[in-house]
Order: structure tokens, then sequence, then C-alpha cells
């Protein structure tokens, strides 16, 4: 066999809470210490645990109750995901029409339920996908920044009387029952040591946001004009309602706010009412203490808010709690665009998800390129960026990571994104995409990827149920019910348009879980994992193994990471840093030792990887 490219890429190592000023000099870009040690968890409320039935949505709730048949009901947490209810059925020929109408109950005390469990995997960080009020099942389309959604709640309709009257003078706001649930689940969370990220969405709103509604109605004499573009206000005099206004990318349900007039920031309607909101999740009894709030926020499209406003509002969180965490929502190069605005990172599809499945998922990138790509676009970040940096593989916006696996590609469509959020990514755009259970060697590469996340440098994030075994294409596939082990699922023996060969059993993966926790816990007990410090030691093209340290003084620790389907080996002399052939961790079978010709190696097994462990 060839011998490896030896490199040698000494990095700094970075601890502490750090600032990085930006260019201008506007704002400072703190990046808070406690997120160098945070594991994050990505909860998705509405398909995590349905702890009270007893608040579940009703039909009225939906987006569009009138175009969904009467008969509708909230679906159950464990039927097969591809078959159709008779409701589901009544509304539409197509699979893909109706699931959206799906509400499957989940809930703030789902989530409680459940911190044990997420304490016990070794997460210490969540992030929720938006809690607040809204109609869609993904809670994109706010009807509300300031109330928890009242189906999340004990009370639905006592929540909902109790809010009349309310308006955008934070004086007037209420706290509801499900407001103050989830101001207990703070506090039940941080005694696990666990804190608490959630989605803010300032670019947009949804029809039901009550600045909105008002504008709907009373058009030109609302008072709320200046908080939307609108285009066009209806002419009463003529049939049709010529109402029209900006909305993200175009969708109606989903009204932009408008921008100061020089563009800078936001109008100041809609400004000031974020502020407010922000406020109010970060000290929820405004006494100056943030101990009770929230630990910071994930942004939504903040590549569609003005610069200006960020910079503001970074500097309004961090006047409230200054160990707060802002991560943006960019999915291309995100370093400048990070420090300008002042938050503290971005979510690492970029520098991170998409190299990643280039190498690790589909094995197209060679393994030298992706050092490379991986080196050059980390070294983009300042040092404390680096260890903040939210490092996802999958989300509520992609495949689950094992279906990225099943239906790894054989060629890119766009060679610089390797597919990660184009081309085959559901059985909506392709029909003959996979939606089986993986398994073998699938479950062996997920693993693998799973490893290299866990001993990267930078924040890992979890989707949930991925530590599970759950499977899924892109959205709606991705948002499946939490698979969970005291439950009992039906076989998938379906796709969306045909029967399945063969068909799938869904069950808690136990094996694939304690594996998680494993490696969870393996970043947390060796400071080096955490750290910023990385070397690139080895590289094969031919074998596709990558072989890394991680030091600390006190720590250190050896990756090596095999993607071929075949064996590889490498010399010992090419590994000088395994003392004693400790392993910490493996992902399948043990590597093998042999002497060739005086010349001791190691060999990999096919989709395999290891953590040597010494000082």
């Amino acid at each position: 066999m060839k011998s490896f490219q030896i490199i040698g890429l000494f990095l700094l190592f970075c601890t502490g809470c750090s600032t990085a000023s930006n260019p201008g000099g506007q704002t400072s870009q703190p990046v808070p210490s406690w997120v160098q040690d945070a594991v994050f968890y990505q909860i998705f409320p509405e398909r995590f645990r349905n702890g009270d039935p007893t608040n579940d949505p009703v039909r009225e709730s939906l987006e569009n109750p009138e175009y969904v048949p009467e008969s509708w009901a909230v679906s159950s947490w464990t039927d097969e995901w591809y078959a159709r209810a008779a409701w589901e059925e009544e509304k539409s020929d197509d699979f893909y029409s109706s699931i959206f109408d799906r509400r499957f109950g989940g809930d703030l005390q789902g989530v409680i339920d459940k911190l044990d469990y997420l304490n016990e995997l070794g997460v210490n960080a969540i992030y929720f996908n938006p809690l607040f009020h809204a109609r869609s099942l993904h809670k994109y389309d706010g009807s509300s920044f300031h109330h928890i959604d009242p189906y999340f709640g004990p009370d639905p309709s006592g929540d909902m009387a109790l809010t009349e009257g309310e308006t955008e003078d934070p004086a007037s706001w209420v706290w509801t029952s499900a407001d103050r649930l989830f101001i207990d689940l703070l506090a039940q969370a941080k005694d696990r040591g666990i804190r608490v990220v959630i989605d803010g969405v300032w670019n947009h709103t949804g029809r039901g946001f009550f600045a909105f509604a008002d504008l709907a109605e009373n058009q030109q004499k609302s008072r709320f004009t200046d908080w939307y573009i609108v285009n066009e206000f209806d002419d009463p005099v003529t049939a049709e309602n010529e109402f029209a206004y900006d909305a993200w990318w175009g969708f109606e349900s989903l009204p932009e706010f408008a921008n100061s007039a020089d563009g800078t920031t936001l109008a100041d309607g809609p400004r000031e009412y974020i502020f407010a909101a922000t406020r109010r999740w970060m000290d929820p009894d405004n006494d100056g203490d943030p101990s009770d709030g929230i630990d910071g926020w994930r942004l939504d499209v903040a590549e569609d808010v003005p610069v200006g406003f960020w910079i503001e509002w970074n500097d309004h969180v961090r006047q409230i709690n200054s160990e707060a965490y802002t991560v943006a929502e960019m999915w291309m190069k995100a370093a400048e665009k990070v420090t300008e605005s002042g938050f503290s990172a971005t979510m690492n599809y970029h520098a991170f998800a998409m190299p990643v499945k280039g190498f690790l998922i589909d094995g197209l990138l060679p393994a030298s390129e992706f050092a490379r790509i991986m080196e050059e676009r980390r070294t983009e970040f300042s040092e404390s960026q680096r260890t903040a940096t939210l490092n996802l593989i999958d989300s509520h916006d992609t495949p689950r990571l094992a279906s990225m696996v099943t239906n790894r590609v054989q060629e890119y469509e766009q060679p610089g994104r390797f597919d990660y959020d184009t081309g085959r990514t559901s059985s909506r755009s392709h029909v003959d995409y996979r939606v089986e259970k993986p398994g073998g060697d699938d479950r062996a590469i997920q693993r693998l990827v799973a490893l290299f996340q866990l001993t990267y440098p930078g924040a890992p994030m979890i989707y949930y149920g991925t530590e599970a075994g759950m499977w899924g294409g892109d959205d709606p596939d991705d948002r499946m019910p939490m698979i969970w082990d005291d439950l009992q699922y039906d076989a998938q023996t379906r796709g969306p348009f045909t029967g399945l060969q063969h068909e799938s059993i869904v069950d808690f993966d136990d094996m694939l879980h304690t594996w998680y926790k494993s490696a969870i816990s393996l970043r947390k007990n060796h400071e080096a994992l955490r750290s910023d410090e990385i070397e690139i030691i080895a590289v094969s093209d031919e074998q596709k193994t990558v072989v890394f340290s991680r030091s600390t003084s006190e720590d250190h620790l050896i990756v090596a990471i095999n993607r071929s389907g075949a064996a590889s080996s490498l010399t010992l002399e090419q590994l000088p840093h395994v003392p004693g052939r400790e392993i910490l961790l493996q992902t399948g079978p043990a590597p093998t030792f042999s002497d060739d010709g005086g010349m001791e190696r190691m060999v990999l097994a096919p989709y395999s990887g290891v953590v040597f462990g010494g000082n």
C-alpha cells in the first residue's frame, strides 16, 4: 500500500470567553465560555413528546382549517409514517398534500418529562425550533413573539382568552399558562446543567401575527402600516382584494417586516417590539438577573435582516446577559458576516456539514482535499469563534443523517455544495429516494460521521432522534415523531408512493444510542476535544483515511478514520502518539496490529474509526 501523506498543522488553543471586534469597531462579538463545553440537542417541539394529551391541537388551530375535512383528528404518535388517515385521503390523493396538516401533540410537558433522558445522554444544551404562538407545525409563521404557543401549554383556550386585548405595549402583556410552563422548563433544565437556546424569527411573521392581522383588516387605517412593506392596499369598491405586500421568498403566509427608511435596520415598530420580546425571555422577572431566562438565540434567515439591526440587537442581548449565545442561520461562507453583525457563531453548514457530507457520507471528496477545505474554512473564524460554531450534520432543514448515508450520491450536481441541500434530498424531489430503514454499512458510516462530529473543534449539535436511529428525507420526512423506547410503533411497509420490498421495523436503537452516549461522554471527559487545537497527522486519498490529533498540555488523543469500504493500514511510525495503544472509543471492530517486515502496522476495518488516548 502507498504511504500516507504527512501534514503538520499546528493550531492555537483557545480557552475561556474572548471578544473579537468587527471591522467598524461598532460592537464586540463575545463568545460565551460555556459554549466550548456544550453538546447541543435540537428539539422540534411538535414532534418530540406528547406529555399532555389534554392540550392537543384542534382543527381550528391549523393554518387553513377551511381546507381540511371536518373528520380531521390528531395523528397517532406510533402510526406508520406513510400510512394515511381517512381525513387525509378525503382531502387529497397526494401524500405530500395533506401531511402538513398533521399534528401529533408534542408539547413542553413532553420535553420536561424527557429532560432526564437528555441529561443521561450527556446533552447540556437544547436548541428549540420556534416555540412562539403560530398556526403551522414548524412555528416559523409567528402570531406572537411574546407568548409560547398555547398548544404547548396546559390550557390553550384559557391562554387565548387571557391574551385578548393585548397590544404591542409590553405593559399590556400577561403571562399565560404556556409561558409559565416554559419558565418552569428552564428552571428544571438548569437544575440538570442544561442550557436553553430558542429560535428567533425577526425577518417575518405569520398572517396571524397581531400587527399583520390588524393591517389586513383595517388597511390604510391600521396603526401598523409602517411595520410591513405594503405594495397595494385593497380597494373596497372592487370585488377583488388587491392587498399586496412583500413576503419572505414570495410565500404570502410569511409577510416580511419593513426596514427603516435608510435600510440599515428594521422599522421602529417591529424593532422596538422585538427588543421587548427579547428582554422578556432573557430576564422573565425583569429584575436585572438573567439566570431565570434563556441562554441564547438561534436567528432564522439572518442574512435577510439588515446588519445594522443585528449590531443593535446583539448589543441589546449582551446588555441583558453578557454570557448569551447568538448563533445565526447562514448556509454559505459566514465568518465575516458573523463578526460584522456581532453574533457569537453560525450554524456551521459551509465550514463543517457540507465538506463532511462530501468525504464521510458520500465518499467523493478526496481525503487530502477534505483536510484542506476543513482547515481553510475553519481558520476563517477567529480562535474564540472556532470553539463556538454550531457543528451540525442534519436538522429540520435537511434529510436525516441516516438517510443522507442511505442515499449517498455518485456524482454531484453542484460540487461546491456537495449536494448537501440540493439534488437527492427526499421523495418529493426524487420518487426513487430510498425511504427504508438504514442498516449495515449505512449505520457504520453514521457512527463514523458522529465520531468526527464529536471529536472536531466546535460545538456539536444532534438533531432529535438521530441518536435513536431515526431516518427520513428532507422536510417533511425529517420531522417524524420521536422514537421512544417505551412506545410500540407500526412497521413501515410503504413509501409515499408505493409499497416497500421489505418492511422496516421502527424501534428505538439501543446500540446506536449507547454508542452516542459513549461518544458524548468521551468529549466531556477530555478537555482536548473541547479545545481549538487540531493537527492533521496523515491522510490517504487512496485509502480514504484521515488521522488527526487533539491535544492540550495534559491531554492527548489521536483520531483515525477509515471511510473506505476496504481495510486501511498505516505504520505506527506515523502515529507516534499512541501510547499503550489505549482505545478510548471505536465505531466498529477494533483495529488490529501486525508486523510487516519489521515495520509494525495498524489496520482499520472498513468504515471504521477509533480514538486513542494518552499523555
